[in-house]
């Protein structure tokens, strides 16, 4: 039996859980929210080139992978990734990491995990996890987005391991090699606010960042009459899922990038910022304000308040609050 002395943490969101937990595993104290903030988690991109379910893209994130590699990278911790074209191999290398005391992340399709709830089953290919011990033909997994460590059959991790589809992860695995003992977080912090402020405020692409948020608004008045009611409430409900139920959402990620904000203050020395947290808790509201409104329009609840001018007209509130607060915050860092 391998059971690796690993604190568990359950979070919000599998990737900034992978990346917190395993530098809080190597002694660096990394919430969430930092490893969120400092990896560039904040993002806005709607993308109708790219079809999901024969439907639009809307992310509100970066892309997956980004926060585990930047929020390293500016650490200055050095990473170790492998795929496996063999799965046998794949598995083998993983236990002999385990076996030398070391825990190990595992990029893997969720649909394939047993321990989810059937409801909670989907194709998405990027769910991240931590092998932390073996028990016999079960491997002990911190899977962040559960409130204690769970066992997986080897088949079925191995399965995981090599889901098809878009995104596979091909057996994908990483540890962390070699950890400074003393991060300059300040630094880290400074340049991972930098870089959201000037993705979201200075991208020159009409479809990402705040331009993308008004970009959206002013194509939500034109769909009824451009795709009809039923497909346009197809795209709205969409849209909703991707922002509340997909990962955690639109609301969710201003939420805890307002967490983020509130320990940089501290950081940072920086009393500013706590306001500029608040500021982002009030944005995370009106999205999820905008999403309620959505909601009843798919489901024929709406009000006269309901309408697509309304709802498109909540959006470009939200991309002016957002402009504003990062206008700020990059003068404060």
């Amino acid at each position: 039996m391998i059971n690796i002395d690993f604190k568990h943490r359950q979070s919000a969101h599998c990737e900034s859980g992978v990346t917190s937990n395993l530098l809080y595993h190597h002694n660096i104290n990394c919430s969430e929210a930092l490893a969120f903030g400092i990896g560039e988690g904040l993002f806005f991109g709607y993308l109708p080139f790219i079809r999901l379910n024969n439907l639009p893209l809307t992310t509100y994130r970066c892309a997956v992978g980004k926060i585990f590699k930047q929020t390293n990278k500016r650490l200055g911790v050095k990473v170790v990734r492998q795929k496996f074209k063999s799965p046998q191999k794949a598995m083998e290398a993983l236990d002999n990491k385990l076996k030398q005391g070391i825990p190990v992340g595992c990029q893997t399709g969720a649909f394939w995990l047993p321990y989810f709830p059937p409801a909670f089953r989907f194709h998405f290919n990027m769910h991240n996890l931590i092998v932390i011990g073996k028990q016999g033909d079960h491997y002990i997994i911190s899977d962040p987005v559960f409130n204690e460590p769970v066992t997986c059959h080897e088949s079925d991790l191995m399965k995981a391991r090599y889901a098809k589809g878009a995104l596979a992860p091909g057996g994908s695995m990483y540890y962390l090699k070699s950890v400074p003992e003393n991060p300059d977080m300040e630094k880290a912090v400074q340049t991972g606010i930098k870089s959201v402020c000037r993705t979201m405020i200075k991208t020159p692409v009409p479809i990402l960042g705040v331009k993308g948020i008004e970009f959206l608004a002013r194509r939500i008045v034109k769909w009824p009459g451009k795709l009809g009611d039923e497909n346009a409430k197809l795209h709205l409900g969409q849209l909703i899922r991707m922002q509340e139920e997909i990962g955690t959402g639109g609301g969710g990620f201003r939420f805890m990038y307002a967490a983020f904000l509130q320990e940089a203050a501290v950081i940072l020395g920086n009393n500013a910022i706590i306001d500029l947290a608040e500021q982002m808790t009030q944005i995370g509201d009106k999205w999820r304000q905008f999403a309620a409104a959505s909601a009843r329009i798919c489901k024929d609840r709406a009000k006269a308040k309901d309408r697509y001018e309304n709802i498109s007209g909540m959006l470009i509130q939200c991309a002016k609050m957002e402009a504003v607060l990062y206008r700020e915050l990059i003068e404060l860092v």
